[in-house]
């Protein structure tokens, strides 16, 4: 790296941290991780200004940005996977969880068809999830795949929690029609 680009880089380093700083621990569990956090978010810019020829034009912008998506991963890596029994009626209440333990039990043995049925549900729950808007689909995979709490996504987004749980609701709904002949036709019949 030039003399000039480090130069320029800590600068940015410098004048960025404190923001940052504040802006990440508001949003984390601990001092400790919100230090984690910033270093990466330094490390991302480091790699991104030795690796593009391109200067980034908003730095700011690409600063915050970066920290709110490590934030939002920092979350998804904490907590597990459960598939959700938000106001199920009885039929849906079983579906979801018949198709939780398919998908996550650790109990079930391996076999050629647990494994069939496994990649036969997450191809159905790819595709059906294609087919949302993706403001729904966004709420639904931070929610339900990477356990993020919809409180946290609105203070990180400044999405109303109550606007994030419709697009959420409606992603359900969604879900439930697409996968209940899935579910008819692998696990009633």
């Amino acid at each position: 790296m030039a003399k000039g680009t480090r130069d320029n880089l800590e600068k940015l380093i410098a004048d960025y941290r404190p923001q940052l700083k504040s802006f990440i621990r508001k949003r984390v569990e601990s001092r400790e991780v919100a230090e984690d956090i910033l270093q990466d978010v330094f490390y991302q810019l480091t790699k991104t200004v030795q690796v593009n020829l391109n200067p980034i034009e908003h730095v700011s912008a690409w600063l915050y940005r970066v920290a709110r998506n490590m934030i939002i991963n920092h979350g998804t890596k904490k907590r597990e996977v459960e598939m959700p029994y938000h106001r199920a009626d009885d039929g849906d209440e079983e579906m979801l969880s018949d198709f939780s333990e398919i998908l996550f039990s650790p109990d079930a043995a391996p076999s050629p068809e647990t494994d069939y049925l496994r990649s036969l549900v997450w191809e159905e729950l790819e595709n059906a999830l294609s087919e949302l808007p993706p403001e729904q689909r966004e709420i639904y995979e931070l929610t339900e795949l990477d356990g993020l709490p919809v409180k946290d996504i609105s203070l990180t987004t400044g999405i109303s929690v109550n606007t994030l749980l419709s697009r959420k609701h409606y992603a359900v709904l969604h879900l439930r029609r697409r996968l209940r002949e899935l579910y008819e036709d692998i696990i009633v019949r």
